[in-house]
C-alpha cells in the first residue's frame, strides 16, 4: 500500500511544519516580552506595585533561552515560560504602561494628555 505511506509522511510533514511555527511564534512572544521587559525602567516596577525588574528579565531569559536551545511545545519549561510571559503580557506590562506615560500608556501631546 505505497498510497498510505505518502498520505501518512505528508500528514506527518504537516504536522511537522505546524509545530514548528507554533514553536517560533511562542519563542518571538516570549523574546518579544524580554525585551519589552528589559526596556521598561526599574521604578516603574516599583510603582505598578510588581515584582522587580531583574524578576521578569531573569524569567523571560531564562524561557527565551530554553525555547532557542532545547524546547519543545510541551516541556515542563516551555509551559512554565509561556505563563511567565502570558502574566507578563496581560498583568504587568500594562500596569507599566499606565505608570510610564511615555511608553503608549496613554495619547500625551506636547501640552499633556488628549
Amino acid at each position: 500500500m505505497p498510497g498510505e505511506t505518502l498520505a501518512g509522511g505528508a500528514l506527518t510533514d504537516a504536522f511537522g511544519s505546524l509545530t514548528y511555527w507554533a514553536a517560533m511564534a511562542l519563542l518571538l512572544l516570549k523574546a518579544f516580552c524580554l525585551i519589552d521587559a528589559s526596556v521598561r525602567r526599574e521604578d516603574a516596577y516599583r510603582a505598578a506595585d510588581k515584582q522587580k525588574k531583574v524578576f521578569w528579565v531573569v524569567i523571560l531569559a531564562v524561557a527565551v533561552v530554553w525555547d532557542f536551545f532545547l524546547g519543545s511545545l510541551i516541556g515542563i519549561l516551555s509551559i512554565a515560560g509561556l505563563i511567565a510571559a502570558i502574566v507578563y503580557l496581560v498583568d504587568v506590562r500594562p500596569a507599566l504602561k499606565q505608570v510610564d506615560g511615555r511608553r503608549g500608556g496613554g495619547q500625551m501631546g506636547p501640552y499633556g494628555p488628549w
